[in-house]
């Protein structure tokens, strides 16, 4: 199983940034997609994630309406598209994949079985 993060990078506060999960190794339809994000003295947490059987999203409460989550199947890739960005929202952000029978609807959020090395966003305001 492999997950490659990329995309992230530099932005001013208000700006976007997209970011991409590349997954191989497994069936990308048997899973769950979902991106965590960790700030330096802070634990990690979910940010949003896929189901991708059925392209159900979830996003934590501090990323809804700036941030969207989607997949292209065929490319067996995930991606964040993270508009509005605030200072707060800097980050390792990592890529994580979880059995969709074990973490369907909004606990996908919790996906963790599998992770990608993470890529750095920064926002400064």
């Amino acid at each position: 199983v492999q997950l490659v993060e990329s995309g992230g990078g530099l932005a001013q506060a208000g700006g976007s940034l997209r970011l991409s999960c590349a997954a191989s190794g497994f069936i990308f339809d048997d899973y769950a997609i979902g991106w965590w994000r960790q700030a330096p003295g802070k634990e990690r947490e979910g940010v949003s994630c896929i189901t991708i059987g059925d392209g159900y999203p979830a996003y934590a409460d501090s990323v809804k309406g700036r941030f969207t989550i989607s997949s292209d199947n065929p490319k067996n890739t995930v991606y964040l598209q993270m508009n509005s960005l605030k200072p707060e929202d800097t980050a390792v952000y990592y890529c994580a994949a979880g059995l969709r029978a074990y973490y369907s609807g909004d606990y996908c959020l919790y996906a963790s079985d599998y992770w990608g090395q993470g890529t750095q966003v920064t926002v400064s305001s």
